[in-house]
């Protein structure tokens, strides 16, 4: 079976005055429908509604909090898509050394 990942957003804090998040739950789940990787975390936001790419809760998609995330786990030059990719070749080394575990015994 292959390898799949899922990025989700578990639960989000906002501000009832202006609607800015301030707090994100995420989740990142790697699988082969045996094995699997888990990680997730919660990411700290400092929300702007003067900002010209200000989102209010009501109006955000889990596509763009899910961009939030990405956005927080850049090391050095990387971008956003880089840092999303290398977390999930990072998960899926970990499940496939599980299913070689398996495997060997």
């Amino acid at each position: 079976m292959a390898i799949t990942t899922t990025w989700s957003v578990k639960d989000m804090m906002h501000k009832d005055s202006d609607g800015g998040v301030f707090l994100v739950y995420w989740s990142l789940i790697t699988t082969d429908g045996t094995y699997s990787a888990q990680g997730g975390n919660k990411l700290h936001c400092t929300a702007n509604p003067s900002a010209s790419d200000y989102i209010a809760y009501a109006d955000l998609k889990e596509s763009d909090v899910l961009g939030w995330v990405y956005d927080s786990l850049r090391t050095g030059d990387e971008t956003a898509a880089e840092a999303k990719a290398r977390v999930e070749t990072e998960n899926t080394a970990k499940v496939q050394s599980q299913i070689d575990r398996a495997a060997a015994n």
